[in-house]
């Protein structure tokens, strides 16, 4: 139990750490917000392309673990979109509940923990994370929740498309092309420029947890308690446990070779609180109190259920 409190201490120490300056005044939330884009913008691309680059094709893609965090998001989202139904709440709730649900900040959560659990591999699973995330998981929901905001009969194609295209502008996207790019070409990149790559990406991590962290001050803590309890065990608990089926139902079949260290990399991943711009997406919808609580909900009881799987597949 000390080696995997040696994980999550860390991990929720710099969250707290973030909590405590913004709450103390020593940084404002507007500051959060500039150093969550220098890290969305430059340190996690810089660190996407290093991992990439600098690796044979073969290492970077890993069909049997794109294939089974693909298909447990899809099955969380299928899942989800039922189980919130079944609850009765209107379309907008509903959208709401089924991308907190499928959705996890790999970046600035899932990253650090990567790093100090698989710390050779924490580049390549952040790349094939963001790989399903922006091009099937973020989307679909995005869609769900534009059409839930959206009058009937409205054309569904230039809303995917316009969803799609702002999703290929993202820098994490763009580096993660180039990277391939380079990997697939052979070419060695020269030292300089490696190690200002490198120097860039170092920044990540720690950074990413004091914005998470400071973001949590001053969120909005009216709205409907209940559905933010749902929205926070479905992503902690419903998601992991989908994709840990699908990933045992591809190997099983023999449908897939996995590592062992990608194996628990999948599930841990999909373990993750929902992603940080969550509550900016509810607002939208005016729906930010119930995002805002599952949110914390869900990064508050993360510290719980990671060590729990963290003993169980490390």
């Amino acid at each position: 139990m000390g080696a995997i409190l040696s994980i999550t201490f860390p991990i929720y120490a710099a969250l707290g750490l973030g909590y405590g300056i913004v709450w103390k005044g020593w940084f404002t939330p507007e500051d959060m917000r500039r150093f969550g884009a220098y890290v969305l913008n430059i340190a996690l691309p810089a660190l996407i392309f290093s991992a990439v680059a600098a690796r044979n094709p073969a290492e970077v893609f890993q069909p049997g673990y794109v294939l089974a965090y693909g298909l447990g998001g899809v099955a969380t989202i299928a899942v989800s979109f039922v189980l919130f139904t079944l609850r009765g709440v209107d379309p907008r709730r509903r959208a709401l509940g089924v991308m907190g649900s499928t959705c996890p900040n790999n970046g600035f959560v899932g990253y650090p923990i990567m790093l100090l659990t698989f710390p050779d591999l924490a580049g390549v699973i952040l790349a094939l994370n963001l790989l399903v995330e922006n091009l099937i998981l973020i989307p679909t929901c995005l869609l769900l929740m534009e059409l839930a905001g959206s009058t009937p009969g409205q054309p569904l194609l230039p809303k995917l498309r316009g969803i799609l295209w702002n999703m290929a502008k993202m820098p994490m996207l763009i580096a993660l092309a180039l990277g391939i790019v380079v990997s697939l070409s052979g070419l060695s990149l020269p030292g300089p420029v490696l190690r200002f790559v490198d120097m860039l990406a170092a920044s990540a991590g720690a950074l990413s947890l004091v914005v998470i962290g400071g973001s949590l001050v001053g969120l909005p803590m009216h709205g409907n308690r209940s559905l933010a309890a749902q929205i926070a065990a479905s992503k902690l608990l419903l998601h992991p446990a989908l994709v840990a089926g699908a990933a045992a139902v591809l190997l099983g079949a023999g449908l897939v070779t996995l590592p062992e260290e990608l194996h628990s990399a999948v599930i841990l991943s999909a373990a993750m609180p929902m992603f940080g711009i969550y509550t900016v997406l509810a607002q939208r919808q005016g729906l930010e109190g119930a995002a805002s609580l599952a949110m914390l909900t869900a990064t508050s009881l993360a510290f719980v259920t990671l060590t729990v799987l963290l003993w169980l597949l490390v």
